[in-house]
């Protein structure tokens, strides 16, 4: 199952439909295609020594899987924690407007929409890994992030 259908069946793509006032379906489109940056820069910023360990920590300290819970919800979902896992998967604000700017180009969908929907989606995939991660026992936490991570990235490329 791909990560956009499973957002969806968590209530996500709804919910962040609702809080930025456009319809599911664009909702659903704008998220698959947000969702391969976010998902590649998560892998990214996981792929040095520490593993997923670096990535795991980072989201242990903004809430975890409490991330996907208050994107479900809270509305307006509070972004700063979104931001935050942006600024590490990306490395700058400027990289997160060019994946914005580029998702707009290639699906017609407003730029700004764009702009706003990704931390929230960056705090929707952070929370659901963390959940994932749980399931891996005491002490899974990175390596089973990374392991989540990678069925994710290798679901993609299919």
């Amino acid at each position: 199952m791909s990560l956009t259908n499973i957002l969806q069946q968590s209530g996500v793509i709804e919910s962040m439909a609702g809080e930025l006032g456009v319809d599911p379906q664009t909702a659903k489109v704008a998220a698959g295609a947000l969702l391969p940056a976010i998902v590649a820069g998560m892998g990214r910023s996981g792929a040095g020594s520490q593993g997923m360990g670096g990535l795991g920590s980072v989201i242990g300290s903004l809430g975890g899987g409490g991330l996907l819970d208050t994107v479900l919800n809270q509305s307006p979902t509070p972004v700063q924690q979104g931001n935050d896992i942006l600024g590490n998967i990306f490395g700058s604000k400027d990289t997160s407007r060019g994946v914005a700017s580029e998702v707009a180009a290639v699906t017609g969908i407003d730029e700004g929409l764009l702009k706003k929907m990704l931390p929230i989606l960056a705090m929707a995939v952070a929370g659901y890994l963390a959940q994932q991660g749980k399931t891996g026992g005491p002490g899974a936490g990175g390596g089973a992030l990374g392991g989540i991570l990678g069925s994710i990235i290798s679901g993609m490329v299919r």
